[in-house]
């Protein structure tokens, strides 16, 4: 029987609280964290309590709605609720979703204040419209999924992708669950993903639903695929420009590349709200840059000699023609990209 992933966060509507798992204190405790007020929610994303593209875009759009009623009972501006949009939007500069579901709210909000009706309504009603369509985009793609599945099949993934990253049910760890519970066995390979090591959130979510997976550095995964260990790579995604070039937490392009070498098959799966509706290239992408003492330091203790510097790209682009086939929730997309893309986003 099919499980209920584990929940990124909880709204509760009585008193109008926003809670995250605080997701840098799994897999070993599971406490919530409060990002009611702005600048805890601004923190929470930005230090990465909550993560994954689709968990951010629906807690940005919740964030947004709760501080545009904030700033209503208060008789603030529009100027003034737009900035503090602008502030909620450079947290995060790689993942569109923070983008799409900010903005999404903003316009419900706009659209109702024009009309002088409720619009710190509007805005709520629109961010429980968008948690709706993550479910249920996360779900499809998963559904979609298991057409690349082969019974038995052994898949790498990176980094984390699964209900904490996407709302409840996850994009490429979608795909993996549904492949589970429809009895085609896969079992896992996880990278760690350095440096914020969220492959063992990975581990502990397909653990908990008796998926076999197996925690590996991904500096083994070359390794794995000459060996003949691994029949499939599926990763999430951040953002994806219209050529289907797609930013993924660092280390994504050198699956890719390897994936093409040994001649293995390399997926994506993502909500076509991860796709950049503007951007049509993946040079365009923004990448986010963190602080290099995510590299220095391991689980918050120093292990590099002092002195020594780091550098700490958080993505990186893969290019499209390394990729097989992108999965979303209206089907599986394959090149030429720019036609499949913008069948699916336009028509």
């Amino acid at each position: 029987m099919e499980k209920a992933g584990l929940l990124p966060l909880r709204f509760v509507e009585e008193s109008g609280t926003l809670l995250l798992i605080d997701q840098r204190k799994l897999p070993f405790q599971e406490e919530w964290f409060d990002a009611t007020a702005f600048d805890d929610l601004l923190f929470s994303i930005k230090e990465m309590v909550v993560r994954g593209a689709p968990s951010i875009g629906v807690v940005a759009g919740y964030g947004h709605a709760l501080n545009i009623a904030r700033r209503v009972r208060q008789g603030a501006s529009l100027q003034v609720i737009e900035a503090d949009l602008e502030s909620l939007l450079a947290t995060r500069p790689t993942a569109v979703n923070l983008q799409y579901g900010a903005r999404q709210v903003h316009k419900a909000f706009l659209q109702a204040f024009q009309e002088k009706s409720d619009s710190a309504a509007a805005a709520l009603v629109e961010a429980h419209r968008l948690y709706q369509e993550v479910l249920d985009a996360n779900y499809q793609l998963s559904r979609h999924g298991l057409s690349i599945v082969p019974k038995g099949a052994s898949i790498l993934t990176h980094c984390n992708a699964g209900p904490l990253a996407a709302c409840g049910y996850g994009t490429a760890l979608g795909v993996i669950r549904a492949a589970h519970y429809a009895g085609l066995e896969p079992q896992v390979f996880a990278d760690e993903t350095r440096p914020r090591n969220q492959g063992r959130l990975t581990a502990f979510e397909l653990q908990r639903e008796d998926i076999p997976v197996t925690l590996v550095c991904e500096s083994m995964s070359g390794f794995l695929m000459k060996c003949g260990k691994i029949d499939l790579v599926v990763t999430g995604a951040d953002r994806i420009a219209l050529n289907g070039d797609s930013a993924n937490k660092i280390g994504t392009y050198n699956l890719a590349v390897l994936a093409s070498f040994h001649k293995i098959p390399f997926f994506i799966a993502a909500p076509l709200s991860t796709f950049d509706r503007v951007t049509t290239s993946g040079e365009a992408i923004p990448i986010e840059f963190r602080a290099e003492e995510e590299v220095l330091t391991f689980d918050g203790a120093r292990h590099a000699p002092p002195g020594v510097k780091a550098i700490n790209p958080s993505f990186d682009v893969t290019p499209s023609e390394l990729i097989s086939g992108i999965i979303t929730e209206k089907g599986i997309l394959r090149a030429p990209f720019e036609e499949s893309i913008a069948a699916a986003l336009f028509c």
